[in-house]
């Protein structure tokens, strides 16, 4: 599992999260919510290591990350941004960038590295566009791609920043179900999203952020039953069964 504990963090000196104390663990979908601003995404990247906390500190299996080397950093935990510029590569190089922390010098890839892309490129449903370059798929198909790179690099960790931005509904669900298809392979999958009925309906642990601070954590019920969702977004959330699906799904109004 990954813990962070008593953990502060931020840019150029100010501090945009406060106080953070949270447990990511394996088999699970954890998603970040919360207000422009709240903080989401640099807590996102303290816990992934790409941000250096002012203080407190975070442990994976209770050990320090800031005790474990940069490369086997990268074989425990993957991170995908939500903005990124456009490679001009052709989609089977970019997948095979996950197996890169495996690789000596020079990077060549052995046969386990490649079987581990052929398995994603399949895994993803984005083999027939291997030797396609990555500007030429859509917003979906590339999204896709990039999950294929992270499958790739196998972590047992798995951020995700955004993941369903700007894609169209067909391809927000499928892009969903991949992730929980992760989660079902044993992987921690923490993600932050805006959409917040995604968010309830197919995670296991909701964390509530608000002006730097968690505010709520757990279950997507307990969550929903805490009111905190309708205080800080100030609108009103209504739990719906849906019949013959056995599932929930959240009705938000003003």
């Amino acid at each position: 599992m990954i813990r962070l504990k008593d953990v502060t963090a931020g840019y150029k000196g100010v501090e945009v999260i406060k106080n953070i104390n949270i447990v990511f663990k394996k088999g699970s979908i954890t998603s970040i919510i919360g207000k422009n601003g709240s903080g989401k995404t640099t807590l996102l990247k303290t816990a992934s290591k790409l941000l250096k906390p002012y203080s407190g500190d975070i442990f994976l299996n209770d050990e320090s990350i800031y005790n474990i080397p940069g490369k086997q950093m990268a074989k425990k935990i993957s991170f995908l941004p939500q903005i990124r510029n456009i490679p001009n590569i052709s989609v089977y190089n970019l997948v095979i960038h996950g197996r890169f922390p495996y690789l000596g010098f020079p990077r060549i890839p052995r046969d386990e590295d490649k079987a581990k892309v052929e398995h994603a490129l399949e895994k993803l449903e984005v083999k027939r566009f291997r030797d396609k370059n990555v500007a030429e798929l859509s917003g979906g198909q590339r999204q896709k791609v990039y999950i294929a790179m992270i499958l790739a690099q196998d972590t047992e960790y798995i951020f995700l920043d955004e993941p369903t931005t700007f894609l169209d509904i067909n391809h927000h669900l499928e892009i969903l179900e991949i992730i929980k298809e992760l989660k079902n392979m044993g992987k921690a999958v923490i993600m932050v999203l805006h959409d917040l009925n995604s968010a309830l309906s197919y995670s296991d642990k909701i964390c509530i952020m608000d002006r730097g601070e968690l505010v709520a954590y757990g279950s997507p019920q307990a969550v929903y039953s805490s009111g905190e969702i309708e205080r800080i977004f100030n609108v009103k959330c209504d739990k719906v069964y849906i019949e013959g699906k056995s599932q929930s799904q959240y009705v938000f109004s003003i």
